[in-house]
């Protein structure tokens, strides 16, 4: 009898799989509807869809060549018009795209604005921002191009809202390389947490609503991004080295030095979050700080791990006071971002771009932001139908992207392989004569 129900409630739910895929479809319709008028002509807006949808395919490697191979096009050139030549705003639609998060991740609980850094690994030097800079995904020093993200996490789920491409100074300084790169008039260098408070104000001043900011140790120690927040009256949760100044009760200490004045009574068990085996059990301790010139109330947050002891450091403020499990809670959604990245890479290609100018980049990615986002905001609408039971997990961003492409997908004839095949053979022996001959020219 429990095979029987166990068996009908799967059924259930697969035909309800079903059903939602369509529902899927023109939802991801309407949300192109939305950014419509980004688009001065019908067609790039309908090319924009067709991109869209095939950074979810799945394929060993994204760029124009294979995802219009895979969606069907005859030849890349379309795609490669979307991103290089054609007439849209990929600002607006970051702008459209960080209104719908905003709208659509709104629930009970935290909202909280994460900031983040993510590098790609380049083996050129004429990739617009590229240079040897260390790279935390990379964990080292490495020849690659860095981007800086905003994201908004809450209770119902997480999504990039903003990116700025950080342009190292020697970019910024030659005129030569910023014209072959496309780099717009007007754009002059910037840190890190420059863009990120750039970012921050954008989203402010545009009505979204956030209860706090977090960000690792790279946006935790400059004081003008904290000045900025405190200036807002936004409350922060900031990570900072163990050798930050700090000013307290007893004096200027660095943040070790003035944690070791904790007593072990003062240190409380608390979880961070959900992480992938259980629940992110550690050790926290907050020292009362003294309040900057904006007011407010600012501590030093400590997190020591159980089994190794290590300790991790974070600035906090708040206009009001909260309580420690606020604070800690805010603390673990920092990695929220982690999970934006992986999944974006993951599932929407967002560092697979092989595109060397500022337009074109910015376009990539604004697509990949907007199709992960899509599948965040679908599996939050999803869990609110179908929570998870007994019988059968609920949807995650990747069943859903595989329910999408399985349906959607163009089914390929031989044909339309060999065509390809052809033409991918036809324009390597077109660019391997060019080049020699550039090489001879050169020479001479």
């Amino acid at each position: 009898m429990i095979i029987v129900v166990v068996t009908q409630e799967k059924k259930t739910v697969a035909v309800a799989a079903g059903i939602a895929v369509d529902r899927w479809q023109l939802e991801l319709d309407a949300l192109m509807g939305r950014i419509a008028p980004c688009f001065r002509r019908i067609e790039s807006r309908v090319r924009a869809r067709a991109l869209l949808g095939a950074l979810m395919l799945h394929a060993e490697r994204r760029n124009c060549w294979t995802l219009a191979e895979e969606a069907g096009e005859p030849n890349p050139y379309r795609f490669q018009h979307l991103l290089s030549r054609a007439k849209w705003d990929d600002a607006a639609v970051r702008s459209h795209l960080r209104g719908y998060v905003a709208e659509s991740l709104t629930g009970e609980g935290l909202r909280v604005l994460v900031v983040d850094e993510t590098g790609d690994v380049k083996k050129g030097v004429r990739t617009v921002g590229v240079q040897r800079q260390y790279s935390g995904t990379a964990g080292r020093v490495e020849n690659c191009q860095l981007a800086v993200y905003l994201a908004l996490a809450t209770a119902a789920g997480h999504a990039a809202v903003d990116v700025r491409l950080y342009l190292p100074r020697v970019w910024c300084e030659d005129a030569k390389r910023r014209e072959t790169a496309g780099v717009p008039q007007g754009i002059d260098f910037a840190t890190k947490p420059e863009l990120a408070a750039q970012m921050i104000a954008s989203a402010l001043e545009a009505g979204v609503a956030a209860d706090f900011v977090t960000g690792d140790e790279a946006y935790g120690i400059n004081p003008s991004l904290r000045r900025m927040l405190e200036q807002r009256g936004l409350s922060y949760v900031l990570a900072v080295a163990k050798t930050t100044p700090v000013s307290c009760q007893a004096g200027k200490h660095t943040a070790a030095a003035a944690l070791d004045r904790v007593p072990d009574t003062a240190w409380a068990l608390c979880s961070s979050g959900a992480g992938a085996k259980g629940l992110r059990l550690y050790e926290w301790a907050w020292v009362e700080l003294t309040a900057p010139v904006a007011g407010g109330h600012a501590g030093l947050l400590a997190r020591r791990s159980r089994s190794t002891g290590e300790i991790a450091y974070f600035l906090t403020w708040t206009p009001e006071p909260v309580p420690l499990k606020t604070l800690v809670q805010v603390a673990g959604v920092r990695w929220r971002v982690k999970e934006t990245f992986q999944g974006s890479k993951e599932l929407t290609a967002l560092d697979e771009h092989q595109v060397r100018t500022w337009t074109s980049w910015y376009r990539w990615v604004t697509l990949a932001m907007l199709a992960f986002a899509f599948l965040a905001i679908t599996r939050t609408v999803e869990h609110r139908r179908h929570p998870d039971c007994e019988v059968i997990v609920a949807l995650t961003c990747n069943e859903i992207r595989h329910l999408l492409v399985c349906a959607t997908a163009p089914r390929l004839s031989w044909e339309h392989r060999l065509r390809w095949s052809t033409w991918r053979r036809s324009h390597q022996a077109t660019a391997k004569r060019l080049h020699y001959q550039r090489q001879r020219a050169l020479a001479a």
